[in-house]
């Protein structure tokens, strides 16, 4: 065997087993949501379809699926606008002013994201009894916002260090001012990125758990992550083929809104690997 053949043969195992790692799971999840009994892999227990995992979930009103799905999309899509449209205007000061300490600031900022959540719930808790935000969509809101601002942060001032100062002096001739460049220069030309960046802060807030958990009581404002985590105490037992048929149900909006911006995303993630 040449060594051409055995660099592909090679090429195509590592790509297989790749594809078995990442899609392995979302095929069982897939067949164990279709499927009538959830042990179907034991010798004695043949497959069996059906669509009945997926009825319960969403008309049983026990369960309460809709509603853990609408508030997930609500709340992560108002957090990953509100983190990105934050996150903006200080990538913009960082990425073009002459700021001093610059790079502590960024680290900084990194820095204090490093926390993690269990250690901050009991104070995020206080605060918002205090506020009277137990069980809203605003005591999620607002500690989402926090946790996605820093990596948001950091993504949108390397895409703004990427495009060309010669387009601020050009609009600074012409009379624009900061909050002009930033809106009408830089965000449509580095569209990608923040398309990116959103999907990515929408991601983490939609997957969150210990903040939903914590911070809510019912259906209301709980979220998919913990609806998906308390089917064990709405039915007594654990039914693994509803929570599998839950679980790709929720993964829609995700993979929905990285169909919709793939072009884009795409452009986003190999931007300035080839220098134009």
């Amino acid at each position: 065997m040449s060594e051409e053949n055995f660099k592909k043969i090679l090429l195509a195992l590592g790509i297989a087993l790749t594809a078995l790692f990442c899609l392995g799971p979302f095929a069982y999840m897939m067949l164990t949501a279709f499927s009538r009994y959830p042990d179907f892999l034991l010798p004695d227990q043949p497959y069996s379809a059906t669509l009945e995992n997926f009825r319960i979930i969403v008309f049983s009103e026990s369960v309460h699926f809709l509603e853990y799905l609408r508030n997930s999309i609500v709340i992560s899509a108002v957090s990953s606008v509100v983190a990105v449209g934050l996150a903006s205007p200080a990538a913009y000061a960082i990425a073009r002013l002459p700021l001093p300490g610059k790079a502590a600031i960024l680290f900084g900022t990194l820095g204090v994201s490093m926390f993690p959540p269990i250690s901050l719930i009991s104070y995020l808790f206080k605060l918002m009894s205090a506020l009277n935000w137990i069980n809203t969509y605003m005591a999620l809101i607002l500690p989402y916002v926090a946790w996605t601002m820093p990596i948001s942060l950091w993504i949108l001032v390397s895409y703004f260090s990427q495009v060309p100062r010669e387009l601020d002096q050009s609009a600074r001739i012409d009379g624009a001012g900061r909050l002009q460049i930033l809106i009408k220069i830089i965000l449509p030309v580095s569209a990608p990125g923040v398309y990116s960046t959103a999907l990515l802060a929408f991601i983490f807030a939609f997957n969150e758990f210990i903040f939903a958990l914590m911070l809510t009581i019912d259906a209301s404002a709980r979220t998919i992550p913990v609806g998906i985590a308390l089917f064990e105490g709405l039915h007594g037992q654990i039914p693994w083929g509803q929570i599998m048929a839950a679980a790709a149900v929720a993964s829609l909006p995700v993979v929905l809104a990285t169909l919709v911006f793939q072009r884009r995303i795409v452009q986003g993630l190999t931007r300035g690997a080839v220098k134009e």
